[in-house]
């Protein structure tokens, strides 16, 4: 049973015997002396599709969901689905637009590595690797002598997503995302 302080973007949690993905955590701490850490939840109802928004003190504890991980991996996006094949018996799953979020921008096709939740046998939910490797497809001609400037750019990336990077970088370079902040981390 986790914690509301551990609880990170994505994880299902059981609340009223009905499923609940975290969409956002909100924290935020009181000024006065004594005051304990509130963590402001916004939950989506996987089965009704409601959002529901909930205050939590870091010490409470919640029921995490009963799910089987599987490790997934990407295989296309057609008008309304992604598509996830299981490396071991090829079973394949699929997610809406809605169900994937903020995923969508970090999911290059043939993307291995993805955990997938699956609770009584339908996808419920993904969970992304840490950082992800994507090609720059469209940014500034790269200004040489800029390695040691901490100045941006903006780089759109093969999958649509807008990040800002170093002004060394040029198009056609691999980079690596932070999956949890949608932020460039490194050269890949």
């Amino acid at each position: 049973m986790p914690k509301a302080s551990d609880l990170k973007r994505g994880t299902i949690i059981e609340i009223d015997d009905q499923l609940f993905k975290v969409r956002n955590i909100d924290v935020r701490s009181p000024s006065s002396r004594g005051a304990n850490t509130l963590f402001k939840v916004t939950l989506m109802n996987i089965q009704k599709k409601q959002k529901l928004v909930e205050t939590y003190i870091g010490t409470d504890f919640l029921k995490e969901a009963d799910c089987m991980r599987k490790k997934l991996q990407f295989l296309y996006k057609d008008d309304q689905f992604y598509t996830f094949m299981d490396g071991e018996d090829y079973n394949q799953y699929t997610l809406t637009a809605e169900d994937i979020d903020t995923a969508a921008g970090m999911l290059p096709d043939g993307q291995e590595d993805i955990l997938g939740m699956l609770y009584e046998g339908n996808l419920i939910g993904i969970e992304l690797p840490t950082t992800v490797a994507l090609k720059i497809v469209e940014t500034a001609p790269a200004i040489k002598g800029a390695s040691a400037s901490s100045r941006t750019k903006p780089a759109t990336l093969e999958t649509g997503l807008v990040v800002q990077v170093p002004e060394y970088l040029a198009d056609d370079e691999v980079i690596k995302v932070n999956t949890s902040t949608g932020k460039f981390s490194s050269r890949a």
